[in-house]
Protein backbone atom coordinates (compact mmCIF):
# COMPACT_ATOMS: atom_id res chain seq x y z
CA UNK A 1 0.00 0.00 0.00
CA UNK A 2 1.32 3.64 -0.94
CA UNK A 3 1.34 6.55 1.34
CA UNK A 4 -0.11 9.80 -0.01
CA UNK A 5 1.22 12.31 2.01
CA UNK A 6 -0.06 15.56 1.82
CA UNK A 7 1.59 18.71 2.55
CA UNK A 8 -0.88 21.54 4.18
CA UNK A 9 -0.02 25.08 5.30
CA UNK A 10 -2.24 28.10 6.20
CA UNK A 11 -4.71 28.96 3.88
CA UNK A 12 -4.16 26.26 1.36
CA UNK A 13 -7.36 25.55 -0.92
CA UNK A 14 -9.59 23.05 0.37
CA UNK A 15 -10.73 21.61 -2.94
CA UNK A 16 -6.59 21.48 -4.15
CA UNK A 17 -6.34 18.99 -1.05
CA UNK A 18 -9.81 17.59 -0.94
CA UNK A 19 -10.51 16.85 -4.34
CA UNK A 20 -7.55 14.42 -4.65
CA UNK A 21 -7.76 13.08 -1.52
CA UNK A 22 -11.44 11.56 -1.96
CA UNK A 23 -10.61 10.00 -5.14
CA UNK A 24 -7.00 8.38 -3.65
CA UNK A 25 -8.44 7.63 -0.60
CA UNK A 26 -11.38 5.90 -2.23
CA UNK A 27 -8.85 3.56 -2.97
CA UNK A 28 -8.12 2.23 -0.05
CA UNK A 29 -6.90 -0.83 -0.69
CA UNK A 30 -4.04 0.88 -2.59
CA UNK A 31 -3.59 4.43 -0.88
CA UNK A 32 -3.79 5.48 2.89
CA UNK A 33 -3.62 9.11 3.46
CA UNK A 34 -1.70 11.88 6.37
CA UNK A 35 -1.44 14.65 6.43
CA UNK A 36 2.08 17.01 7.41
CA UNK A 37 2.77 20.59 7.89
CA UNK A 38 6.77 22.31 8.78
CA UNK A 39 5.96 22.28 12.24
CA UNK A 40 2.74 19.97 12.64
CA UNK A 41 -0.73 21.18 14.82
CA UNK A 42 -3.50 22.59 13.30
CA UNK A 43 -3.50 23.80 9.75
CA UNK A 44 -6.43 26.01 8.78
CA UNK A 45 -7.70 26.37 4.89
CA UNK A 46 -8.67 29.81 3.24
CA UNK A 47 -12.53 28.08 3.73
CA UNK A 48 -12.02 27.68 7.54
CA UNK A 49 -11.52 23.56 7.28
CA UNK A 50 -8.89 22.71 10.36
CA UNK A 51 -6.94 19.51 10.43
CA UNK A 52 -4.74 18.14 12.43
CA UNK A 53 -1.00 17.77 10.77
CA UNK A 54 2.47 15.64 11.92
CA UNK A 55 5.56 17.72 11.05
CA UNK A 56 7.71 17.61 8.02
CA UNK A 57 10.00 15.36 10.22
CA UNK A 58 7.85 12.28 10.05
CA UNK A 59 7.28 12.03 6.30
CA UNK A 60 8.21 8.22 5.65
CA UNK A 61 10.82 7.85 1.70
CA UNK A 62 8.97 6.42 -0.88
CA UNK A 63 5.84 7.78 -0.30
CA UNK A 64 3.66 9.90 -3.18
CA UNK A 65 3.99 13.42 -2.70
CA UNK A 66 0.62 15.99 -2.58
CA UNK A 67 1.46 19.90 -2.34
CA UNK A 68 -1.76 22.31 -2.98
CA UNK A 69 -2.19 25.55 -4.04
CA UNK A 70 -3.92 28.58 -2.09
CA UNK A 71 -3.23 31.84 -1.47
CA UNK A 72 -0.74 30.17 1.44
CA UNK A 73 1.77 29.65 -1.44
CA UNK A 74 2.27 33.74 -1.63
CA UNK A 75 4.17 33.92 1.49
CA UNK A 76 5.55 30.67 1.37
CA UNK A 77 7.52 30.89 -2.11
CA UNK A 78 9.70 33.40 -0.06
CA UNK A 79 10.35 31.14 3.02
CA UNK A 80 13.89 29.45 2.67
CA UNK A 81 13.37 27.01 5.83
CA UNK A 82 9.77 25.36 4.24
CA UNK A 83 11.59 25.22 0.72
CA UNK A 84 14.16 23.37 1.65
CA UNK A 85 12.43 21.24 3.84
CA UNK A 86 9.71 20.75 0.55
CA UNK A 87 12.77 20.33 -1.71
CA UNK A 88 13.85 17.19 0.55
CA UNK A 89 10.20 15.34 0.85
CA UNK A 90 9.92 15.85 -2.96
CA UNK A 91 13.54 14.48 -3.31
CA UNK A 92 12.50 11.23 -1.13
CA UNK A 93 9.28 10.60 -2.48
CA UNK A 94 8.21 8.23 -5.59
CA UNK A 95 5.60 10.77 -6.91
CA UNK A 96 5.18 13.99 -6.65
CA UNK A 97 1.67 15.82 -7.29
CA UNK A 98 0.62 19.12 -7.23
CA UNK A 99 -2.48 21.17 -7.74
CA UNK A 100 -3.01 24.89 -8.94
CA UNK A 101 0.12 26.93 -7.24
CA UNK A 102 1.31 24.16 -5.61
CA UNK A 103 3.96 24.40 -8.37
CA UNK A 104 4.77 27.74 -7.71
CA UNK A 105 6.34 26.07 -4.32
CA UNK A 106 7.98 23.46 -6.25
CA UNK A 107 9.13 25.61 -8.69
CA UNK A 108 10.80 27.57 -6.44
CA UNK A 109 12.79 24.35 -4.80
CA UNK A 110 14.61 24.02 -8.54
CA UNK A 111 12.88 20.88 -8.62
CA UNK A 112 11.14 22.32 -11.94
CA UNK A 113 13.85 22.98 -13.53
CA UNK A 114 13.86 22.07 -17.58
CA UNK A 115 10.46 20.22 -16.44
CA UNK A 116 7.20 20.83 -17.99
CA UNK A 117 4.55 22.00 -15.79
CA UNK A 118 1.29 24.00 -15.52
CA UNK A 119 -0.64 25.92 -12.86
CA UNK A 120 -3.78 27.66 -12.12
CA UNK A 121 -4.58 30.42 -15.11
CA UNK A 122 -5.40 32.73 -13.44
CA UNK A 123 -2.50 32.66 -11.42
CA UNK A 124 -0.22 31.61 -14.34
CA UNK A 125 1.56 34.99 -14.45
CA UNK A 126 2.52 34.99 -11.01
CA UNK A 127 3.66 31.45 -11.12
CA UNK A 128 5.76 31.65 -14.51
CA UNK A 129 7.77 34.63 -12.97
CA UNK A 130 9.18 32.95 -9.66
CA UNK A 131 11.16 30.51 -12.19
CA UNK A 132 11.69 31.28 -15.73
CA UNK A 133 13.54 27.99 -16.17
CA UNK A 134 10.66 25.87 -16.02
CA UNK A 135 9.08 24.85 -19.27
CA UNK A 136 5.88 26.05 -18.57
CA UNK A 137 2.69 24.53 -20.62
CA UNK A 138 -0.19 27.21 -20.86
CA UNK A 139 -2.89 25.25 -22.04
CA UNK A 140 -2.71 21.43 -20.02
CA UNK A 141 -5.42 20.46 -17.84
CA UNK A 142 -2.61 18.78 -15.68
CA UNK A 143 1.12 17.60 -17.27
CA UNK A 144 3.11 14.32 -16.47
CA UNK A 145 6.96 14.81 -16.74
CA UNK A 146 8.63 11.81 -15.08
CA UNK A 147 7.64 11.44 -11.60
CA UNK A 148 6.28 14.56 -11.40
CA UNK A 149 2.36 15.22 -11.83
CA UNK A 150 1.10 19.40 -11.86
CA UNK A 151 -2.48 20.48 -12.28
CA UNK A 152 -4.30 23.40 -13.44
CA UNK A 153 -6.09 25.33 -11.02
CA UNK A 154 -8.34 24.06 -8.17
CA UNK A 155 -10.92 21.25 -9.70
CA UNK A 156 -7.92 20.80 -11.94
CA UNK A 157 -6.64 18.52 -9.10
CA UNK A 158 -9.34 16.00 -9.63
CA UNK A 159 -8.58 15.21 -13.56
CA UNK A 160 -4.77 15.00 -12.37
CA UNK A 161 -5.47 12.29 -9.67
CA UNK A 162 -7.74 10.25 -12.02
CA UNK A 163 -5.11 10.48 -14.25
CA UNK A 164 -2.45 9.40 -12.03
CA UNK A 165 -4.74 6.40 -10.93
CA UNK A 166 -4.97 5.55 -14.81
CA UNK A 167 -1.49 5.74 -15.12
CA UNK A 168 -0.86 3.84 -12.37
CA UNK A 169 -4.25 1.23 -12.03
CA UNK A 170 -5.53 1.30 -15.31
CA UNK A 171 -8.35 3.15 -17.12
CA UNK A 172 -10.55 1.07 -16.09
CA UNK A 173 -10.36 1.63 -12.42
CA UNK A 174 -9.88 5.37 -13.03
CA UNK A 175 -13.29 5.44 -14.71
CA UNK A 176 -14.97 3.45 -12.37
CA UNK A 177 -13.34 5.75 -9.54
CA UNK A 178 -14.82 8.74 -10.90
CA UNK A 179 -18.42 7.06 -11.53
CA UNK A 180 -18.69 6.36 -7.65
CA UNK A 181 -18.45 9.91 -7.24
CA UNK A 182 -20.50 10.85 -9.79
CA UNK A 183 -17.79 13.09 -11.77
CA UNK A 184 -17.85 13.96 -15.28
CA UNK A 185 -13.57 13.47 -15.50
CA UNK A 186 -11.59 15.32 -17.94
CA UNK A 187 -9.84 12.46 -19.42
CA UNK A 188 -7.56 14.76 -21.58
CA UNK A 189 -4.77 16.27 -20.23
CA UNK A 190 -4.15 18.58 -22.95
CA UNK A 191 -8.19 19.97 -23.01
CA UNK A 192 -8.04 22.67 -21.09
CA UNK A 193 -10.79 24.91 -21.21
CA UNK A 194 -9.50 27.78 -18.94
CA UNK A 195 -6.28 28.42 -20.76
CA UNK A 196 -6.42 31.09 -23.15
CA UNK A 197 -3.99 30.92 -26.10
CA UNK A 198 -1.54 27.94 -27.41
CA UNK A 199 1.68 29.20 -26.03
CA UNK A 200 4.03 26.21 -24.23
CA UNK A 201 5.66 28.97 -22.46
CA UNK A 202 4.05 32.39 -20.66
CA UNK A 203 4.80 35.52 -21.57
CA UNK A 204 6.28 38.12 -19.87
CA UNK A 205 5.14 37.42 -15.90
CA UNK A 206 3.35 39.99 -13.86
CA UNK A 207 2.07 39.49 -9.95
CA UNK A 208 -1.36 38.69 -10.45
CA UNK A 209 -3.44 38.31 -6.92
CA UNK A 210 -5.63 35.56 -8.09
CA UNK A 211 -5.54 31.82 -6.66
Amino acid sequence: MQTINVVLFDNFETLDACGPIEILGSLNNEYRIEYFSLNGGFVTSRQGLQTQTQSFAHVESNGILLIPGGMGTRPLVNDDEFLTQLEILANKSKDVLTVCTGSALLAKTGLLNAKSATSNKLAFDWVTSLNPAVNWVLKARWVVDGNIYTSSGVSAGMDMALGYVNDKLGITVARKTAHDIEYVWNEDPDNDPFAKGDGRRAKEAAVNTAL
